[in-house]
């Protein structure tokens, strides 16, 4: 056998684990809990949370104001479907805001 491949027996392998397990409790990341073998994940950002949140309230305007207008363009009801899902729609990104929040 090659030497390098002989070096790498099972003890450098658990080495290898347990600095990689040393490393990620230093920088303050959870590792696997030998208990339950979940790995918890870290918290999104600020930034990630920021965007998840305005992208919901935005998208949740927009699928109201094209709801309304389908129904406007259907019916031909002009501009009276499209205020009431516009507003719908607001409604709707409010709620998911505050339950976004409510979750942080």
């Amino acid at each position: 056998m090659n030497k390098k491949t002989d070096r790498l027996d099972v003890s450098s392998k658990d080495d290898l684990e347990n600095r990689l397990n040393d490393i990620n409790k230093r920088l303050g990341r959870d590792v696997n809990n030998d208990e339950t073998g979940e790995v918890k994940k870290p918290g999104n950002s600020g930034m990630a949370q920021g965007m998840r949140i305005a992208s919901e309230f935005v998208s949740a305007i927009l699928v109201g104001a094209a709801i309304g207008y389908a129904i406007d363009w259907v019916f031909g009801i002009a501009p009276f479907a499209m205020i009431s899902f516009l507003l719908l729609g607001f409604v709707a990104g409010v709620l998911n805001v505050m339950r976004a929040a409510k979750d942080m």
